[in-house]
């Protein structure tokens, strides 16, 4: 049910189980830490600069499948410890800018995969909540840490109590994710910011993203911030991308990024 494609410096890796609203058994989180384990071999050779995540269908991942699963015997820690957190964290630590792009359902595990990726745009007509109080369970995935942090406890609290679903637009305004677009506009609009992306300084781009790690992780003040800012800085200046974007600045053309 996973599915992965490469064009134009661009990984794009897609659910295809919309029968299920491509929700996630052990088997598929397998093949899908191995299509982002490729993914990241072709970042190493240089063909790919970029990550595109997608669901096919109606919905981006409605959770884990959890058909045929009996909840007294359920190994669950095998499944989030086990095999989700470690997914989540290699999609974290892809040595490329990411981009998802998230549809209808967004739940568990499928708020797991956005939560880890860089940058999410989600369509208006998206689902983002807990519902899984109808199940005897709690939200999981990052979901406490997400919510908590952009919507504070008792927005968080009411999700979860009642259940009740919010839109993409309104998470977007909430600061949950990036954009909120159409439905029908949605692809389109990632796979154009992917392949900008994938055009850009690509070691640049990863600086950034582990400064915003640690000033996430490590609840960094300005001044630690801005000392770990130079020293990216210093280090970005030895790259053949900086020597390029002085070049092209002072000559007064556009840039040609390498990734290098």
């Amino acid at each position: 049910m996973i599915e992965l494609s490469i064009a134009d410096g661009v990984a794009e890796i897609v659910l295809n189980a919309p029968e299920k609203l491509n929700s996630l058994n052990e088997a598929a989180l397998g093949e899908l830490g191995a299509a982002y384990d490729d993914a990241a071999a072709a970042v190493r050779a240089g063909t790919v600069r970029a990550l595109l995540l997608r669901g096919e269908g109606r919905a981006f991942c409605a959770g884990r499948d959890i058909a045929g699963v009996d909840g007294a015997t359920d190994d669950v820690s095998g499944y989030l410890d086990g095999l989700l957190t470690p997914l989540m964290k290699k999609i974290a630590a892809f040595p490329a800018p990411t981009f998802a792009a998230a549809q209808g359902a967004c739940l568990g595990v499928g708020l797991g995969l956005l939560i880890a990726t860089d940058v999410v745009y989600v369509a208006e007509n998206a689902k983002i909540g807990s519902p899984f109080a109808n199940l005897g369970a709690t939200l999981d995935s990052g979901g406490h840490w997400l919510f908590t942090e952009r919507l504070g406890t008792h927005r968080t609290l009411d999700l979860i109590y009642t259940a009740e679903l919010i839109g993409g637009t309104e998470a977007v305004a909430a600061g949950l994710f990036s954009r909120a677009k159409p439905a029908e506009e949605l692809l389109a609009f990632t796979r154009a910011a992917a392949a900008k992306a994938a055009a850009g300084p690509t070691q640049a781009f990863n600086a950034s993203k582990a400064l915003v790690a640690q000033i996430r992780d490590r609840r960094l003040g300005l001044w630690d911030a801005v000392a770990l800012e130079s020293q990216a800085q210093a280090g970005l200046s030895a790259t053949a991308d900086y020597a390029e974007g002085f070049a092209a600045f002072t000559a007064k053309r556009k840039p040609d990024f390498t990734g290098r």
